[in-house]
């Protein structure tokens, strides 16, 4: 499945299942196969991102910088592709959306 969101002031973001579904229960949406986000929700969103951004980037930097024979390691963890990478566009969807004062959709 794909997430399709769609707004009056950009073109169309699809994003794939996974990373839309991740996307949307870190700002609190149900990631279901309908929704909306408020100009009023945006900055709420957007910093939810920014917090979890900045949390995935400090345990992928501390598993970096962990003991290589310790078990915390996951080198799953630090060979992802980072949140940052895959929330960008969605962010960058959020603040141009905030600016125009239109709302995201999903599913319609």
């Amino acid at each position: 499945m794909l997430f399709k969101f769609k707004s009056k002031a950009t073109g169309d973001l699809i994003m794939l299942e996974p990373n839309g579904r991740r996307v949307l229960q870190i700002i609190g949406k149900d990631p279901s196969t309908t929704g909306i986000i408020l100009p009023a929700q945006m900055p709420a969103a957007l910093a939810a991102l920014e917090s979890a951004v900045a949390a995935e980037e400090a345990a992928i930097e501390a598993a970096k910088n962990a003991k290589v024979d310790e078990e915390c390691i996951n080198p799953a963890v630090v060979d992802a592709v980072p949140l940052r990478q895959r929330a960008l566009p969605f962010m960058e969807l959020l603040k141009k959306c905030r600016e125009a004062n239109v709302e995201i959709v999903w599913g319609v």
